[in-house]
């Protein structure tokens, strides 16, 4: 899995971060050799509490290696579902629930 999440409940309020595992090349640098590295990043993140979107990022090239995102969503209960997802520009993609 490329994605990990914690959550804290704070109250009604819940911390949710986020750690995706991801090279988020560019297509500017170069390797070893001087061939340049292809173009590789996520293009969207969602995140959904309960099936209803709370967070939706898009990202581009200017998004560094392995992502760390954190957010807030409020009226958390115990036993509630939070599932963080993406997206890349060569259609690979992750997800990963928790329960709250």
């Amino acid at each position: 899995m490329s994605i990990r999440i914690r959550t804290k409940n704070q109250g009604s309020k819940t911390a949710v971060k986020v750690l995706i595992r991801h090279p988020m090349e560019t297509g500017l640098r170069k390797d070893k050799s001087g061939a340049t590295i292809p173009v590789h990043f996520i293009r969207e993140v969602d995140c959904t509490h309960n099936s209803i979107t709370v967070f939706k990022a898009i990202w581009g090239v200017a998004v560094s290696k392995n992502p760390f995102v954190s957010f807030v969503v409020n009226q958390v209960s115990r036993g509630d579902n939070i599932t963080v997802s993406w997206v890349d520009n060569l259609g690979q993609s992750d997800s990963k629930s928790v329960t709250v």
